[in-house]
């Protein structure tokens, strides 16, 4: 996932992905597609408002470089497939923010889950609960 930036005043997915970027991943995962061409994202968002298909598939491209996006040739065209999940690339950005904080904004961004965990209700406390478990039986088998 190389050349994606985190911008935080931005929220979601916009966060590190341009507007028209993140809307075209947004698409993709609430579509389920396995594999898509660009005619069928320019369909949805063209549904939407006015876009011209060369912009979709500029977009679509730079998302491939990117890596957010696989792509294999099918004839004449080109097919698309979504490289990781929306929760993975959920993850990906989330770890790659925590690790670019210097050992104090570490230390907030620990204090911050601590206090969003005391806000938690009980099925994300369990949820929580669970991960630590897993995460301790993980580190007694390494």
């Amino acid at each position: 996932m190389h050349g994606i930036r985190f911008r935080p005043e931005h929220e979601g997915l916009r966060a590190s992905l341009f507007d028209l970027e993140a809307e075209i991943m947004e698409v993709v995962w609430a579509r389920g597609w396995d594999t898509f061409a660009v005619s069928d994202v320019h369909e949805v968002l063209g549904s939407r408002r006015e876009i011209a298909y060369t912009t979709v598939m500029t977009t679509v491209s730079r998302l491939f470089e990117k890596g957010l996006l696989e792509r294999r040739r099918d004839g004449r065209r080109s097919r698309y497939a979504p490289a990781l999940s929306e929760a993975d690339f959920i993850e990906a950005m989330t770890r790659e923010v925590l690790t670019s904080l210097p050992p104090l904004g570490q230390q907030h961004a620990v204090a911050l889950l601590v206090e969003r965990v005391a806000e938690a209700d009980e099925a994300e406390l369990d949820r929580i609960e669970a991960l630590i478990r897993q995460r301790r039986a993980e580190g007694s088998h390494g």
